[in-house]
């Protein structure tokens, strides 16, 4: 399926303002499940450079720096990009070993993807009882936990969007009973990682077939199979994820996945706003 992706962000404030270094997370991937054609960057004031950046899981990032005070940041990002189908995992052949926990020792890469949310990187006790609710009556395969947990964060956590804030813990989540895309998608990682599933946060685009009156960022949960690499689970949506998926950026944490971040100096008072726009065709 073919998309055309333009997604805009304007920022402005009060008075000029002075931009610090800013780095812009909005090139898709271009990989085995979708196919990145082109791809546009249009940064507003001019007075500026920019150079692009891989990031620590090897996505394309750009950071960006201003030389002029403005009263105004816009950014335009156009993608043209072409998703494929993506394999039922419940019906594939797989020779590797799918028991848990799964045996990652010798893959010292995946090891940072297993340790806990909290700070000192213990797991969110939440999150360690939904995962031993979703392990019983299984045969303790990746695949069959992966199903059965889902439906738990299905019928536990109703999805509800929310614009402002960051990501929630799991134990907040599940004591709210609702929780926004990325707050599901942390439940997601963090119970994963529980049981020695490696799991990382990921930022990008889901294409309704009924647009909505105005698209979001989406974020999902991507875990690490043995046989079949990273692939995407969203438990705010259809959980495999499929072709209407488009991925920006993963990280273990999901403020590192932002489409934009940056700062500026000003006025502690400073009043600004943030306008943006999604659209998908």
């Amino acid at each position: 399926m073919k998309k055309k992706i333009i997604h805009t962000l304007v920022y402005s404030y009060e008075i000029p303002v002075l931009l610090e270094e800013h780095l812009i997370c909005l090139k898709p991937r271009s990989n085995g499940f979708q196919k990145l054609c082109n791809f546009d960057l249009k940064v507003f004031p001019s007075s500026h450079t920019i150079f692009p950046v891989i990031s620590e899981n090897s996505d394309d990032t750009f950071k960006a720096y201003f030389t002029e005070p403005t009263n105004s940041l816009t950014i335009k990002a156009e993608s043209d990009i072409e998703t494929r189908i993506h394999p039922d995992l419940y019906h594939i052949k797989n020779n590797f070993d799918l028991s848990l926990p799964l045996k990652i020792e010798s893959n010292n890469s995946l090891i940072g993807f297993i340790k806990g949310w909290f700070p000192n990187g213990q797991h969110d006790p939440a999150a360690i009882k939904i995962a031993q609710e979703a392990l019983a009556g299984i045969n303790n395969n990746v695949l069959d936990f992966l199903y059965q947990l889902i439906e738990l964060i299905k019928d536990r956590v109703k999805y509800t969007p929310r614009h402002l804030g960051p990501a929630w813990t799991s134990g907040r989540t599940l004591s709210e009973r609702v929780g926004s895309c990325r707050d599901l998608a942390i439940l997601l990682m963090e119970t994963c990682r529980c049981v020695g599933i490696p799991s990382r946060f990921v930022s990008g685009y889901q294409f309704l077939d009924q647009a909505p009156e105005k698209y979001e960022l989406h974020a999902w949960t991507e875990v690490f199979i043995p046989g079949f690499g990273w692939r995407g689970f969203d438990p705010s949506g259809c959980g495999l994820i499929n072709h209407n998926y488009v991925a920006l950026a993963s990280s273990s944490e999901p403020e590192l996945a932002a489409p934009v971040r940056g700062s500026f100096v000003g006025p502690s008072n400073l009043k600004s706003e943030l306008k943006w726009n999604i659209e998908i065709t």
